[in-house]
């Protein structure tokens, strides 16, 4: 059952603002979305240059009329410029303000609030009046809800992993690509007990892949594993199919949906492989067409894959960031997205799937499941 809290007046909203959107704004415009008097949502931006207000104005409140049933916007800045350039000068980023009301107005958006918190005080756009940031501070203290600490950026990370975990990692790759090796290059329908140069290889690593054999159960068996105590061989296996372009696809598929996606996805590239189409209703998944994906196993996903990328020698460690970001993409967080795709590119600039990310990311694109709402 959802919680109810009545904001009395602008600070008592303000201090509402970081509790829903899960981080505190930094240098940004929110977008606080409303269906009646209730909040639907918050939508987090950059804030713009100054030369692109206009069409910040048209794509944001054009994106906010695209959530279902929504019928009015608060506006809050949040800079770390003073509230005024002086004391005659209007409030900062009033221009950016003034066209983000014109744009709602035409689109049939009533706006609620047109807030600015700078770092020295906290204002109204319509009464201009300067009022101290301690006001706001004072009334998240009082909240039901846990208020963050961190920014919009707070979360998107490497989780620590020590040198022994990496070493394990490391090596369990180079065996299970021994092992790929030898089974490419042994006979059709032969045992494996009967291949010499797979008889000396660690079992672990025969057992490791022999489960990619059955990818989609491998997929949906990883989601169980946790991650803070992940086996080198299991965890190079999926590192194994994450360096894979087609097989990382079918992975991402099979988490944004289930395991009939996952064999679907499959089916698919092999078909593709082949010389036959790729169903566009699954290239289209990709850009956020579809149903929208259970949160719990993009999040399970994310962290897996999160930590297979910290215990992943530096070069084959693009694969587990790109599909961190598009998981966090497809959660609706187009900031943490951007950061593990520009960490993939750091190490791969030509990475495909990161660069696709980080395009959708720049052209403020997100999936339509995330204009969805219950």
């Amino acid at each position: 059952m959802p919680t109810i809290i009545k904001a009395s007046d602008a600070a008592d909203f303000l201090a509402l603002v970081p509790a829903l959107a899960g981080y505190r704004p930094r240098q940004s415009l929110a977008l606080v979305l409303f269906r009646g008097n209730r909040t639907a949502g918050v939508m987090r931006y950059d804030l713009p240059e100054p030369d692109a207000v206009e069409a910040m104005a048209s794509t944001t409140i054009g994106l906010a009329c695209k959530v279902d049933r929504i019928d009015g916007v608060a506006i809050v800045v949040y800079t770390d410029a003073p509230l005024r350039d002086d004391s005659s000068a209007p409030i900062v980023w009033h221009e950016l303000v003034a066209a983000l009301e014109k744009r709602a107005h035409l689109c049939g958006l009533r706006v609620v609030e047109a807030l600015c918190v700078a770092d020295d005080a906290w204002g109204s756009y319509e009464e201009g009046e300067a009022r101290p940031i301690a006001e706001v501070h004072e009334r998240e203290v009082g909240l039901p809800l846990p208020v963050p600490s961190g920014d919009q950026g707070a979360g998107a990370f490497l989780p620590e992993v020590d040198l022994a975990e990496k070493e394990r990692i490391a090596r369990a790759l180079l065996t299970i690509d021994d092992v790929a090796e030898a089974l490419l290059a042994a006979p059709p329908n032969v045992e494996v007990a009967d291949v010499p140069s797979l008889a000396r290889l660690d079992p672990r690593a025969l057992a490791a892949t022999q489960a990619l054999d059955d990818l989609p159960e491998l997929l949906e068996d990883a989601l169980l594993w946790d991650p803070d105590d992940l086996e080198a061989f299991s965890g190079a296996a999926l590192l194994w199919c994450l360096r894979r372009p087609a097989l990382r696809d079918v992975a991402l598929q099979q988490w944004a949906g289930d395991i009939h996606a996952g064999e679907l996805a499959l089916f698919a590239q092999l078909r593709w492989e082949a010389g036959q189409d790729y169903p566009e209703e699954l290239g289209a998944r990709f850009c956020g067409a579809g149903p929208r994906p259970d949160p719990a196993r993009l999040h399970r996903a994310r962290d897996l894959v999160r930590r297979i990328a910290a215990a992943s020698p530096r070069a084959a460690r693009p694969g587990p960031l790109a599909a961190a970001a598009w998981l966090s993409w497809a959660l609706g967080g187009s900031t943490h997205a951007g950061w593990y795709a520009e960490q993939a590119l750091e190490i791969d600039p030509a990475h495909g799937l990161s660069q696709i990310v980080l395009s959708m990311c720049a052209a403020s694109h997100l999936p339509e499941w995330a204009f969805a709402r219950e």
